[in-house]
């Protein structure tokens, strides 16, 4: 499916001019990368999957083309704010060469750049690059299965092994991950410690891990961390700099858990990328910057002007959803269709929702403790390890705080925790008359269900169970 599939908005010149403003701030936040010189350009672009994100401002296409008025600019704004924020980190990794950490994707960053590090989620390749070529991961997971990767391991870190054998991946003075999120995700650290040549900590995360004997155990496993981190790099812990970003992730907080209040009113004042993607990048990737502090300031602001003018982001606001698991990087249009289609809403996602703590920025003990139970309580980590009410408890608050009308799960056929759960999550939903809607698809991969085939389950679960009308 393309954005040329969907009916154009009629844009007024002021929208126009938004798209524009917007489409040029994210050529320049990439555009800066100019300035370390042409020898790190030459070196940097030998990087795939970075001169395919050099076209990331194509996202800002989906972002305007069926809004318009204030929903159009807040989703241009928080598209070019996701650019902006990737940007930041292939800036800083060309800063700093010698400091470069390469971490997962659910060992947040806040402690490697109190050390003065310059940290690289290792998956953010894998999420960002399909959102801009849908077909993109292919080409990495195919190398990573023809190495003797096992077919059915989730194609994300598929995906980010293929990178690392395929010799994409930035120098490292070291590596850092956990015993989360699953098999593939652990399995894929001894590749890129392998291919990168770098030293690997592995951080030990209890499998029980709502009490204070769980995270007693992880602040002395992130102690441990930081003093083999100051063995390994040129990071040394400033503790005063940890509280600058600590302080600024509890800024981030604040303007977040505000914009969720806001949009539990019918109709809701902000949706779609503004919500789920922007908090992926900024929350997850990005977490204390002052990027992130900004963007969430900024769009719980233009949250508010929607609000002040009577009205929901979405025209005609039908149905409210949440998508559970992983988002769809393969399909990221997949709600401006539903919105434009079926007036359905997209108010939260499992990437996007957390019950993270502010962090208690007193003493240094006190600061690695929020950050303990922060990592440990992490999106998608603490619903799919230990027991099954870890993966429903949430989801089912959601629905009734959000006041939601349905439930999309997007059903990654590689995530083995979560389609084990399938059965189960129906008739859960089956006894609440809560509307459930299973879609199958592959997180990076095009070739196992298409994004047109994805639209045909969403277009089968709306019209027969729900037994709505298409607006167009």
């Amino acid at each position: 499916m393309r954005l040329q599939d969907l009916k154009k908005a009629d844009a007024s010149w002021k929208d126009r001019a938004v798209h524009a403003r917007y489409r040029v701030e994210s050529i320049g936040s990439l555009a800066r990368l100019l300035r370390h010189g042409p020898g790190k350009m030459a070196e940097i672009f030998r990087w795939d999957w970075l001169r395919t994100l050099a076209g990331a401002s194509n996202l800002l296409d989906m972002a305007v083309y069926t809004r318009t008025g204030r929903y159009r600019e807040a989703s241009a704004y928080a598209l070019a704010e996701v650019i902006g924020g990737i940007g930041d980190l292939i800036d800083s990794i060309c800063a700093a060469p010698d400091r470069v950490v390469i971490h997962e994707d659910l060992v947040p960053s806040e402690i490697f750049r109190g050390m003065g590090l310059a940290p690289f989620m290792a998956e953010v390749i894998g999420i960002a690059v399909p959102l801009v070529k849908a077909d993109w991961a292919e080409k990495y997971i195919d190398i990573a299965e023809n190495e003797g990767t096992p077919p059915d391991t989730c194609s994300l870190p598929k995906c980010t092994m293929g990178v690392a054998l395929d010799g994409q991946f930035p120098k490292s003075a070291a590596i850092v991950t956990s015993n989360m999120p699953c098999d593939g995700g652990m399995a894929s650290y001894t590749i890129l410690e392998r291919e990168l040549k770098s030293p690997c900590f592995r951080l030990d995360i209890p499998y029980n891990f709502y009490n204070d004997r769980a995270i007693d155990y992880f602040v002395s496993e992130l102690k441990r961390m930081i003093a083999w981190l100051e063995e390994h790099t040129p990071g040394r812990m400033d503790w005063d700099r940890l509280k600058e970003v600590c302080i600024e992730r509890n800024k981030a907080m604040e303007h977040e858990l505000e914009i969720w209040e806001l949009i539990r009113q019918k109709p809701a004042p902000m949706a779609g990328e503004a919500i789920w993607l922007a908090q992926l990048i900024h929350m997850v990737a990005t977490p204390g910057s002052p990027r992130a502090t900004r963007t969430m300031k900024n769009i719980l602001k233009r949250t508010k002007k929607i609000m002040e003018n009577g009205g929901g982001a979405l025209p005609e606001e039908r149905y409210r959803a949440v998508l559970w698991n992983p988002p769809t990087l393969v399909f990221p249009e997949l709600f401006v269709w539903a919105e434009q289609q079926y007036g359905v809403a997209l108010l939260a996602d499992m990437l996007t929702y957390h019950r993270h703590p502010f962090i208690d920025v007193s003493s240094p003990d006190s600061m690695l403790r929020s950050l303990a139970q922060i990592i440990v309580e992490g999106p998608m980590a603490r619903h799919t390890r230990g027991p099954a009410e870890n993966f429903f408890d949430d989801l089912f608050y959601l629905y009734e705080y959000f006041s939601l009308d349905m439930i999309w799960m997007a059903g990654h056929i590689g995530c083995k925790n979560t389609m084990a759960l399938n059965g189960m999550f129906r008739e859960r939903c089956r006894e609440r008359e809560i509307p459930l809607f299973i879609m199958n698809y592959d997180l990076s991969d095009t070739r196992v269900v298409s994004p047109v085939d994805m639209k045909k389950q969403a277009e089968a679960f709306m019209e027969t169970v729900m037994k709505a009308e298409p607006l167009l």
